[in-house]
């Protein structure tokens, strides 16, 4: 029996509206030593079926069925059991991929031999489309050890790009490529910090197939139940073992995404409101204040105003100073 060169992994729950799309989007990347593990995390609606019905036209599907829904990390490394390639990739019940990717992915990978490759791709809301790159700063297409992708911490690095979908990784990897099952979102920010931090090797490549759709309804970044609050305990995972070097680097992350929620929690009720707010300041408090100041300081003033408007004892930013010291002379 040939070996089996890429496994790649579908979690979705109630997904029929876009499943049919996301498996002819395989049909059109099938090989013989392709397999496809789609993961039916609990589905009350037509999943189940729609997966069925591609089995004559998808060869190397395999659907596991959870009988209760167990999230999108738990679903996913359920795969990662059930895979037998000597790489992996992940996609969502959402999203499609162009004909021909995951070939490319995969000569991509063979041909740089490093431990995992990240990707570029394509953002769609409704009729727009747009690409969205990597954000590597050295050469693409070379290899890279992935602690220097992490810093600086100014800008926007590799850790700022944490979807599992936009790359392709040897599953002799293992454990690094578990996510945190206790996590029913923000599961791909430890994840992508652990997979910099102590992996060997990595690259990014100009190579664009995935189609992900933004705004659908029922998705984790839409909702605004209990589920958001894993947000905290995600950060919590990525700070408890940074070493003090990328620690600049994890506050800013931390506080660039709360400030994020805080501008969306309008879909949260009161209640929930209070208690994520509530999490935000005891976080906040608990990191380096002079950290949080300079994260802080170097925000959009609208950011800047709600994290300030959350913590209101924070010390005054020194560019702020340096901006009213010049301003009064």
């Amino acid at each position: 029996m040939a070996e089996t060169t890429l496994s790649l992994i579908l979690p979705v729950r109630d997904g029929e509206r876009f499943l049919a799309d996301a498996l002819a989007s395989l049909c059109r990347n099938a090989r013989r030593d392709f397999e496809f593990i789609v993961v039916d995390d609990g589905s009350v609606d037509a999943t189940a079926e729609i997966a069925e019905d591609f089995r004559p036209d998808l060869p190397g599907l395999t659907v596991v069925r959870n009988p209760a829904p167990v999230g999108l990390a738990d679903a996913r490394n359920i795969g990662l059991s059930a895979a037998s390639g000597r790489y992996v990739t992940f996609m969502d019940g959402d999203d499609w991929l162009a004909p021909g990717y995951l070939a490319l992915l995969v000569e991509a990978a063979e041909g740089l031999g490093c431990d995992f490759v990240r990707a570029d791709h394509v953002q769609v809301e409704g009729r727009k489309r747009v690409v969205h790159r990597a954000p590597l700063s050295a050469p693409r297409g070379v290899v890279l050890d992935p602690r220097g992708a992490i810093l600086p911490a100014s800008v926007r690095t590799m850790v700022d790009y944490p979807y599992a979908w936009a790359g392709i990784y040897r599953r002799s990897l293992r454990d690094l490529l578990h996510f945190p099952g206790s996590l029913h979102t923000a599961e791909d920010r430890p994840w992508i910090w652990r997979l910099h931090r102590e992996a060997a090797t990595f690259a990014v490549v100009s190579l664009a197939g995935v189609f992900y759709r933004r705004q659908v309804s029922g998705s984790l970044t839409q909702v605004g139940d209990e589920r958001q609050l894993h947000f905290f305990d995600a950060f919590e995972l990525v700070l408890k073992d940074v070493e003090p070097e990328f620690l600049p680097k994890a506050v800013r992350n931390f506080c660039a995404l709360l400030a994020h929620h805080l501008e969306i929690a309008g879909r949260f009720t009161p209640a929930l409101r209070a208690r994520f707010e509530e999490r935000g300041v005891q976080m906040v408090r608990s990191l380096p204040v002079d950290l949080v100041v300079e994260a802080v300081s170097r925000m959009a003033v609208e950011r800047e105003t709600a994290l300030r408007a959350l913590v209101p004892d924070l010390p005054p930013s020194p560019h702020i100073r340096l901006r009213r010291d010049r301003e009064e002379t």
